[in-house]
């Protein structure tokens, strides 16, 4: 594989960035506060609900709620796997773990998966590590025919957005990948490890049947909200695919990042990881300082910011035209 090795010469606003990439432990401690005690809290009052035989109905509406929480506490993790929430490894290492489990992830193996995602965001020549499966036009036209209904089954918004979350939160991550190393591996046997003890001591104390009430629905909306935003964060109609010798770290980060405006409520449940363009221009700068850079830096101020509209109809666009560089519908290769 023949990557562009030519040096980069950066802005010099990009060296500004760094300014945000500071820890700070009480910010970190609070969110984690402001957090996990509110999501504790619903998970009680889900099972208060369902032992005093309330209209599942109401169940759940709290359920989306906690799915909410679980997001923002996926962020957490994300953080710690870049060692940005807090500034010793240590602690960040701690926090991995404790979110994964709660979040249905191992914390080691994720971490490089995602590393190689920054590595790899937006170069066509190597796809298929921690992205979302796209093919271009012409490779969507050269596939056989049963490819092509895979591929188009796979794209379909009910089993991406509400199929494959399950399989990748339930079963994909219980598997470490072939390319894993040992620590990898051993985060993986951890976590479900972990995971079948408290699964077990929940069931001991609600029976198994209302923690299966309680936490399907909390994982598939958290699943749905996760997988939708890592999905529009890539898959928008000007993002950015290219080959090797022609990648660019800058362009890929600005350009084939979102900048995803959220109301403020969504923009606080999701850690601020609207801010991807930033967030893959510096990965060290923790969920906490994104809003901060953004307005500190005209730049990215500048960035034209991806609305829940215009996010929505991106839901159609599913090849990559590399002829006139959009991302596009099937209906348009036809």
């Amino acid at each position: 594989m023949i990557v562009n090795t030519v040096k980069k010469t950066y802005p010099t606003w990009f060296s500004e960035l760094s300014r945000f990439t500071r820890s700070h432990t009480g910010k970190a401690l609070w969110q984690l506060v402001n957090t996990i005690i509110p999501f504790m809290v619903l998970w009680v009052v889900m099972v208060y609900l369902i032992m005093q035989d309330y209209s599942y109905w109401f169940v759940l509406g709290i359920a989306l709620l906690t799915g909410g929480l679980q997001v923002r506490i996926f962020i957490f993790f994300h953080d710690s796997c870049h060692g940005s929430f807090f500034s010793t490894r240590k602690a960040n290492r701690v926090v991995g773990y404790i979110t994964g489990i709660l979040t249905f992830t191992p914390f080691e193996e994720w971490r490089r998966l995602h590393n190689l995602h920054h590595a790899t965001s937006g170069d066509l020549d190597r796809r298929g590590i921690g992205d979302i499966w796209t093919m271009t036009v012409v490779e969507y036209k050269a596939a056989s025919r049963g490819r092509r209904i895979i591929y188009r089954i796979f794209r379909n918004p009910l089993v991406l957005f509400g199929l494959g979350p399950i399989f990748l939160f339930l079963f994909s991550m219980r598997i470490a990948h072939k390319e894993s190393k040992t620590e990898e591996r051993r985060s993986v046997v951890l976590t479900n490890t972990i995971l079948l003890f408290v699964v077990a001591i929940l069931s001991w104390l609600m029976g198994f049947t209302t923690y299966l009430m309680i936490q399907i629905p909390v994982l598939v909306f958290a699943g749905m909200i996760g997988i939708w935003l890592f999905y529009i964060q890539h898959q928008f109609e000007d993002a950015y695919w290219t080959r090797s010798l022609e990648w660019d770290f800058l362009d890929s980060a600005l350009s084939g990042s979102s900048y995803y405006k959220l109301p403020g409520i969504l923009q606080w449940l999701t850690g601020n990881i609207g801010f991807h363009h930033i967030h893959h221009l510096r990965p060290r700068i923790p969920n906490y300082n994104l809003q901060k850079c953004h307005d500190s830096i005209q730049v990215l101020r500048e960035v034209q910011p991806l609305t829940i509209g215009k996010s929505i109809r991106s839901i159609r666009l599913n090849l990559w035209d590399e002829e006139v560089g959009k991302m596009v519908s099937f209906a348009a290769v036809k």
